[in-house]
C-alpha cells in the first residue's frame, strides 16, 4: 500500500506539525551549527551527538510531514522510525548526563518535546493507515 487513501485531519495535522518542526529544527540547528561566535556562544554546552542529530533529523522530519500531507503510507514508516531514533538519541543523551557529561537543561526539554511530538505524529499516522487497512482488507 502506497497510498493511504483515507486520512482525515488527524494525518494532515500530524504532516503539517511534522513539516513545521522539521523547519524550525533545521533553522535553529543550523544557527547553532554553522552560526557566527555569538552563536555557538549561545548554545552553551550543547551535546554535539545530540545537536547534529537533531539538526539532520529536521530534514526527515519534513520528508516525513510532507509525505503524510500526500498521503503516503512510507512516510508513516519514516514517523515511526524517528521517533525510534529520537528515542534512542535521548537515552544516550541520558547516559551523557549520567556519566557527568555538560549538558544545557533546555537540551533536556527539547528532546523531551521532540519525543512526545513524533511518538504522537507516529501514533496517529499509524492508526490512520491501519484503520484504511482494516476497512480494505476483505471480511
Amino acid at each position: 500500500m502506497s497510498r493511504i487513501e483515507q486520512s482525515g485531519w488527524g494525518l494532515k495535522a500530524a504532516g503539517t506539525i511534522g513539516m513545521v518542526f522539521g523547519l524550525l529544527t533545521i533553522s535553529s540547528g543550523g544557527t547553532a551549527l554553522f552560526g557566527g561566535e555569538a552563536a555557538r556562544a549561545a548554545v552553551g554546552n550543547a551535546v554535539p551527538f545530540v545537536l547534529w542529530f537533531n539538526f539532520v533529523a529536521g530534514f526527515a522530519y519534513v520528508l516525513a510531514g510532507l509525505g503524510l500531507l500526500l498521503n503516503r503510507s512510507w512516510a508513516v514508516w519514516l514517523s515511526i522510525a524517528i521517533a525510534v531514533a529520537t528515542l534512542l538519541v535521548l537515552a544516550a543523551f541520558g547516559l551523557h548526563v549520567a556519566g557527568g557529561g555538560l549538558y544545557e537543561m533546555r537540551t533536556v526539554g527539547a528532546m523531551l518535546l521532540r519525543a512526545a511530538v513524533w511518538a504522537c505524529i507516529a501514533i496517529v499516522s499509524w492508526r490512520t493507515m491501519r484503520r484504511q487497512s482494516e476497512a480494505l482488507s476483505p471480511r
